[in-house]
């Protein structure tokens, strides 16, 4: 497979099924802001401290139940390519049907609020606003919920032009939240309190 094709060197690309768009079209910002959060997601994984989950295991038909954080990023990494395959296909029109894409990994919202209550049981309660920062890992898990709230703005904003499987956004939602209380867990773990916000 070539990595350069040239076909982009007037501006524009191509989406899945066909058809070009500007490369600042509102579809390839919404996939591209996916595709950036997953890369940062991959980059938060060079740095947890998190050990509780083997990344090569298989696992079993309960493996998501309690991932760790280190597998439930690896599996979100998964669920994220999916988001953009679905976000850079356009609905089909008269001219070419729509192709296969994976599903939208819905089923994970529903995970990642039971991953959300786990961690937030084993979370001091918040009682004042924190600040990006803490361990390395907590703060580039603090940079993937901001992404991550950018992405979903970059969704709802093509959703307001064109039909999308509602449950992308759902899903991001979802998300940025998860970020928020595993950054919080991460310098838990590591024996690091969270930054406080100051008015000073």
């Amino acid at each position: 497979m070539a990595i350069y094709t040239k076909t982009g060197d007037d501006g524009d690309t191509a989406l899945f099924g066909g058809g070009r768009v500007p490369k600042n079209d509102r579809r390839v910002e919404a996939y591209g802001a996916v595709d950036e959060l997953n890369s940062f997601v991959g980059l938060a994984l060079t740095s947890l401290t998190d050990v509780d989950a083997d990344p090569d295991a298989d696992g079993g038909p309960d493996a998501d139940a309690d991932p760790g954080i280190r597998r439930g990023l690896l599996l979100i990494q998964n669920d994220l390519f999916a988001l953009g395959a679905n976000l850079a296909t356009p609905e089909r029109d008269d001219s070419r049907p729509r192709p296969r894409t994976p599903d939208v990994p819905v089923a994970r919202v529903e995970a990642m609020e039971g991953w959300i209550d786990r961690a937030t049981e084993e979370l001091p309660e918040l009682r004042e606003f924190i600040l990006p920062g803490g361990t390395g890992a907590a703060a580039m898990l603090h940079v993937c919920r901001s992404v991550c709230r950018r992405a979903e703005r970059e969704v709802v904003a093509l959703g307001r032009e064109e039909t999308l499987d509602p449950g992308i956004v759902r899903y991001l939602n979802r998300l940025s939240d998860l970020f928020f209380v595993w950054a919080r867990l991460e310098n838990l773990r590591a024996g690091q309190a969270d930054v406080p916000w100051s008015q000073e």
